[in-house]
């Protein structure tokens, strides 16, 4: 097999319907921006859901939030998440939080691989690197 005939590693991704609260929201119905760090957490937790950590795991170091637009109590919320790059600890990922379909902010969060019984942070292993870059299936071949 040559290398124009392997498949192309496709980065992890998720979409994460997110429920709405009454009490995410101010007197006016609008979604409190603090909500929206929540909301990013379920979005990266979904994606990292994915692959398994035994030893250390990920915990937030960055993040950052772009608010493009208002979201409103009933509106319909999705998270979409996806791998933008792997470091040697750490995994960036870039997530949209989407009301009825139009985006409503933009964020970019930084987790880092941690060993909490060391406290301090380790290399990102091999196999969840492989899985969150799509390439685990290959990882063989």
């Amino acid at each position: 097999m040559t290398a124009d005939d392997r498949p192309t590693a496709t980065p992890a991704r998720s979409e994460l319907e997110v429920q709405l609260r009454f009490g995410d929201t101010d007197v006016l119905g609008h979604v409190n921006n603090a909500a929206y760090a929540s909301y990013a957490e379920l979005g990266r937790i979904d994606l990292m859901k994915r692959v398994s950590w035994d030893q250390g795991g990920p915990i937030l170091a960055r993040l950052a939030i772009d608010f493009v637009a208002q979201v409103r109590l009933g509106s319909r919320v999705v998270v979409t998440s996806r791998v933008a790059r792997i470091g040697r600890s750490s995994i960036t990922l870039d997530q949209e939080l989407l009301a009825d379909g139009a985006v409503a902010a933009r964020i970019a969060s930084v987790v880092v691989w941690f060993d909490y019984e060391a406290q301090r942070t380790v290399p990102v292993p091999d196999a969840v690197r492989a899985a969150l870059l799509g390439t685990a299936a290959q990882a063989g071949a």
